[in-house]
């Protein structure tokens, strides 16, 4: 497998939109519009990337916080075009090393719905750690509210 992490361009957003309007993706991702999404793509602190597996799209992420003090930075928004390929390890690994090796974090963590089971298995296979619960805080697309897992890996635990 041949699989790469790299700068979204304006001629990624339709791809972007066909994946974050799926059905089963409605209650957990956003899709934003174009400008939103051309706004990630030219800010300095954000990073929307596109994962390519043989020169093929298969999946994009949206890394935020980039140059924090901390050297911490926050993976968003990350979702495959096929799921239930078993991509989900080989993208999720990709996108680690990208933040630690492309972004030069020290810590990465993101955050999960609380009912989104099958995210929170594979983000702990991949060796993030629950670091905690906020309860009832994320107001989803629909307006049901939900409530959101903290995950953490720092570059120490680690193994690429």
């Amino acid at each position: 497998m041949t699989d790469t992490i790299r700068p979204a361009r304006p001629d990624d957003f339709t791809f972007i939109h066909a994946i974050a309007a799926r059905t089963e993706n409605a209650r957990f991702i956003i899709d934003e519009d174009d400008a939103a999404l051309a706004a990630h793509v030219a800010a300095p602190d954000r990073d929307l990337v596109i994962w390519e597996d043989g020169g093929t799209p298969q999946g994009f992420a949206l890394f935020a916080e980039i140059g924090n003090p901390a050297a911490r930075v926050e993976l968003r928004r990350l979702a495959l075009a096929t799921p239930d390929a078993g991509l989900g390890a080989p993208f999720l690994r990709a996108l680690i090393a990208h933040g630690f090796d492309g972004l030069g974090a020290e810590r990465i963590w993101l955050d999960v719905a609380g009912d989104n089971l099958r995210a929170q298995k594979t983000y702990a296979r991949a060796g993030f750690v629950h670091e905690g619960t906020l309860r009832r805080h994320w107001c989803r697309p629909a307006g049901d509210v939900a409530d959101l897992a903290i995950y953490g890996l720092l570059r120490e635990e680690w193994q690429p």
